[in-house]
C-alpha cells in the first residue's frame, strides 16, 4: 500500500482552506487541519473527514504567533513523522476598508503578521523538518494561496495589497532557495471567491460580473481553487517552481 503524505494546511476551517483540505484528503494524503479555536467550533468539518476515513490531525494555533508556528511543526511530525505538503492558506483581509490616505499603521501591521510574515516564517520551519526527510522519499511541495490582489491595486484596502504582495515575493524566493533541494514552490492566485471575506462586497462583485469584468461570468468557488492546489501537489509540474497560476475567471487578462 503506497504512503500516504501530509498535507498542512492553514486557515483550513472554512471556506477556500477547507475546500484545499478536503480536495487533498480526497487525493490521498493525511490532513492537519489548522484554526483559531478549539475543534468543538469545528465538528461539522472535522466530522466530513471521519465519515471518509481520511486521517486528520487538529491543532489549535495562530500562525501570527512564533510559538505556534513551531507547536504545528512538533504536533504534525509528532503524529505522522514527516511533512509532505505545505499550503499557506490562512489570510484576513482589513477589519475596515479605508482610502489609502487614511489606512492605519494598525491595520497594516495586522494584516503584514498574518498574511506575509506568518507564512514566511511557517514555510522556514515547515522547509527545514522536510529537508531533514531522506531526499529519495521527501516528495515535498509548498504552496501559497495569495491574491489577485498581488498585482491588482485596490486603493481602499492597501494594506491587504501590500501584504499579498510581499507573500508573493515570499513564494518566489522559496522555489529558489529550495530548488536545489528537490522541494517545489507553487503559488496560486485567487480572484472573486464566494467566501466570508467576500460576502461583505458582494453587491460590489455581482455588478462587476453582471458588467462582464470577469470572462468566465461567475463568482469563484473554494474548490475551484483548491482543484488548483491539488494539480500543484500531483507531482505532474515536476519540472516547474516558482511559478503562479490565477484562478479569476480571467480577470487577469488585458482587454480593450
Amino acid at each position: 500500500m503506497e504512503k500516504r503524505r501530509t498535507a498542512v494546511i492553514t486557515g483550513s476551517t472554512r471556506g477556500i482552506g477547507l475546500a484545499i483540505a478536503k480536495q487533498l484528503g480526497l487525493d490521498g494524503a493525511n490532513i492537519v487541519m489548522i484554526g483559531t479555536h478549539e475543534q468543538a467550533r469545528y465538528q461539522d468539518a472535522v466530522g466530513w473527514f471521519a465519515e471518509r476515513k481520511i486521517p486528520l490531525l487538529y491543532i489549535q494555533a495562530d500562525v501570527s504567533k512564533r510559538e505556534d508556528r513551531q507547536k504545528i511543526v512538533d504536533e504534525t511530525l509528532g503524529r505522522f513523522g514527516e511533512i509532505h505538503i505545505l499550503v499557506n492558506n490562512a489570510g484576513i483581509a482589513p477589519v475596515v476598508r479605508r482610502d489609502l490616505l487614511e489606512m492605519d499603521e494598525g491595520s497594516f501591521d495586522r494584516l503584514i503578521d498574518v498574511n506575509a510574515k506568518a507564512p514566511l516564517f511557517l514555510t522556514q520551519l515547515v522547509a527545514k523538518a522536510m529537508l531533514r526527510q531522506p531526499r529519495e522519499t521527501r516528495d515535498a511541495v509548498i504552496v501559497f494561496v495569495t491574491s489577485c490582489s498581488s498585482v491588482v491595486s485596490s486603493i481602499n484596502r492597501g494594506e491587504y495589497c501590500m501584504s499579498k504582495a510581499a507573500e508573493s515575493m515570499a513564494a518566489t524566493l522559496f522555489a529558489a532557495r529550495l530548488a536545489p533541494e528537490g522541494i517545489l514552490v507553487h503559488e496560486v492566485r485567487p480572484g472573486v471567491i464566494k467566501t466570508d471575506m467576500t460576502s461583505v462586497v458582494q453587491q460590489k462583485y455581482d455588478a462587476l460580473i453582471k458588467d462582464g469584468a470577469f470572462p468566465v461570468a461567475r463568482w469563484g468557488e473554494p474548490e475551484d481553487v483548491a482543484l488548483a492546489v491539488s494539480a500543484f501537489c500531483s507531482g505532474k509540474f515536476r519540472f516547474t517552481t516558482g511559478n503562479y497560476v490565477d484562478v479569476d475567471g480571467g480577470f487577469h487578462i488585458p482587454r480593450l
